[in-house]
């Protein structure tokens, strides 16, 4: 098997909902991030939220899947190291992302349950998380595969992966086979609430350094304590490389060495779900850079992708929209 991008993170079966901000606010959750939750109430809020709409579909999620899914929709060959169930949900996720064309090693299943993450959209289009991981909590070195690591490019981490310790110790060996045969590390920072919750973690996960980090400005902010956007630039580039800051409708920014370019906004007609949009950010920066474009045309095109995403319900595109969208960053370049 030989693929460009090796993704390591949760395997998350996501389920959206569209609901009111009046029902957000009576779950208690923090909206526009994740909040991690045990079995029983998530059954809970699964209820309460029959009892007001109906799911909009499910799909094979989580962070480190979405940016794998982008990578590989636009043609290129990925892998994605996780842990489901060996449950009716556990087969779902697998052939979902083989129907994407992401690999998945078969070592990646197990007893117990497969994770889900309840996907509550607001009216604004901002997404609040409710997850619950079972199984994929103990990830661990046991149950990846790095054998598909010897070809790829890239080793892309999700952050969400802070708040596991075995988790974390699996990265370390990712992160030692990379370096030892130079391939370069990405990493996502994933969500502010990782950021306030589990800044350890994501520094144990960073480690001594990585290529390419990518973040929100939120996130920046948050990670780093610098109000000024361009000051937490200038200290994220002590852990990484590259680092690339989205911005929402503002664009991106994008900063190297001593030099920063700012990527404009595609601002979507109407934003009505963002569920997904930095993790399609990242795998489609990541795949124009699989494929040598400069630095200005990967941001065009995952802001291209991105801004579409925030314009639809849920996290993924059609096939051929991410076609379009190359071909159009292609003819720009």
């Amino acid at each position: 098997m030989s693929v460009e991008l090796y993704g390591i993170g949760n395997a998350l079966v996501d389920q959206e909902y569209a609901i009111q901000d009046d029902f957000l606010s009576s779950t208690g959750l923090t909206k526009g991030t994740m909040q991690l939750a045990e079995s029983d109430a998530q059954y809970a809020l699964i209820s309460a939220l029959n009892n007001h709409t109906t799911s909009a579909g499910q799909v094979s999620g989580g962070s480190g899947a979405n940016s794998i899914y982008a990578f590989s929709a636009l043609g290129g060959q990925a892998f994605y190291a996780c842990r489901v169930g060996n449950d009716d949900l556990g087969q779902f996720y697998l052939k979902d992302l083989a129907a994407a064309n992401v690999h998945v090693s078969p070592i990646s299943e197990g007893t117990g349950t497969t994770g889900t993450c309840l996907v509550l959209i607001t009216p604004d289009g901002e997404r609040t998380m409710h997850t619950h991981l079972g199984i994929t909590t103990d990830l661990s070195i046991d149950q990846v595969d790095l054998k598909p690591l010897q070809s790829a490019q890239y080793l892309y981490i999700e952050g969400y992966l802070a708040t596991s310790q075995t988790a974390r110790e699996a990265v370390r060996h990712a992160r030692a086979q990379a370096r030892a045969q130079k391939t370069k590390i990405a990493i996502s920072l994933s969500d502010p609430a990782m950021v306030q919750y589990a800044r350890e973690g994501l520094v144990d996960l960073i480690d001594d350094g990585v290529d390419i980090l990518f973040c929100n400005e939120l996130e920046a902010q948050m990670f780093t304590g610098e109000a000024v956007l361009e000051q937490a630039l200038s200290v994220l580039l002590t852990h990484s490389k590259l680092v690339v800051i989205t911005r929402g409708a503002e664009g991106a920014l994008i900063g190297y060495d001593d030099v920063i370019i700012p990527v404009p906004p595609q601002v979507a007609p109407q934003v009505l779900d963002t569920n997904g949009a930095g993790d399609a950010f990242s795998g489609s920066f990541l795949f124009g850079l699989s494929r040598g474009f400069t630095l200005s045309d990967c941001g065009f095109l995952a802001t291209a992708i991105s801004s579409t995403l925030v314009g639809q319900f849920g996290a993924r595109l059609r096939r051929e929209q991410y076609a379009e969208i190359l071909d159009k960053t292609i003819s720009k370049a």
